[in-house]
């Protein structure tokens, strides 16, 4: 798709998707937003969003009556974003296991005995934490999504700068920059009031608190070779924020994992080629379940 083609206005109507709020309470204390939609007797899937990003930005997923129909799933806002609790001290963030525990909890709240995993961005990172802390054996697999699975500076694209910015205490720079990764996040910018939900819910994140998810330790990758639940690692050709080389690379160290590029998709496969990416995870689902 053309950088500057405009995607179809397509906002569904939120208040109709039909979620109902999990509630959550971390090991350490903190309320976590979480959401359930679909077949509540479905195989299972849970939707872990990306860096100041929040549940709603799963919502072509949402709306989607075939995955609605089959899977139960579950969305939710990872710690110090979106409507989840946003700890304003260090320590909350820090420690890896925090988020490890953040997704076991989700899981446990709803009532969810294997989910697959559906991993955006920063949310690669989440799974490494769980998967370290928790093990294998409650997840069926793993859908990494544009994901980071290696903190290496050469998977970084061009538009990743902007996240430093965007924890910028100066609320000028603070919203250019967060405009501009939002931008970046498409290869075909959505139009209309898509943008506008879009940026709307990557405002909700506090400065302080990306700052905090931006500092925290190294992810070595080091998870990879041990998975064995069944792995498809989708990428967008055209993401300017995490490179298609970091899918091409989690794919070549995941035994058997199965690579999707999506061709003239930026960062939001899930987003710009919803038809696809649905039929795509429907099919890893139904895989990992038998």
């Amino acid at each position: 798709m053309p950088r500057d083609k405009m995607l179809p206005l397509r906002t569904p109507k939120l208040e109709l998707l039909g979620l109902q709020p999990v509630p959550v309470v971390a090991p350490d204390g903190l309320s976590l937003a979480a959401y359930a939609w679909g077949n509540p007797h479905g195989r299972e899937i849970v939707f872990i969003h990306g860096f100041s990003q929040c549940h709603l930005a799963w919502r072509r997923q949402m709306d989607d009556a075939a995955l609605a129909a089959e899977f139960r799933m579950v969305a939710y806002d990872l710690r110090g974003q979106g409507a989840s609790d946003q700890p304003l001290a260090p320590e909350r963030y820090r420690d890896d296991k925090l988020w490890a525990d953040d997704l076991a909890a989700v899981m446990a709240a709803a009532g969810l005995k294997r989910p697959t995993l559906v991993a955006w961005s920063y949310g690669g990172r989440v799974v490494a934490d769980y998967v370290r802390c928790h093990g294998q054996d409650g997840i069926a697999a793993i859908n990494y999504v544009d994901a980071i699975t290696k903190s290496d500076r050469a998977f970084w694209g061009p538009a990743l700068k902007y996240t430093a910015a965007m924890a910028s205490n100066d609320l000028a720079v603070n919203v250019r920059a967060s405009r501009r990764f939002v931008h970046a996040c498409f290869a075909g910018r959505p139009a209309g009031e898509e943008m506008e939900i879009t940026l709307a819910y990557t405002m909700a994140t506090a400065a302080k608190a990306r700052a905090l998810v931006s500092a925290r330790t190294r992810d070595e990758g080091d998870v990879l070779p041990q998975l064995r639940a069944p792995v498809l690692v989708t990428h967008g050709t055209m993401d300017r924020i995490i490179l298609p080389a970091a899918g091409q690379y989690t794919a070549a160290q995941v035994p058997g994992a199965r690579l999707s590029l999506y061709d003239g998709v930026g960062h939001s496969p899930f987003f710009e080629d919803p038809p696809r990416f649905n039929r795509e995870l429907a099919a890893l689902v139904r895989e990992a379940n038998g």
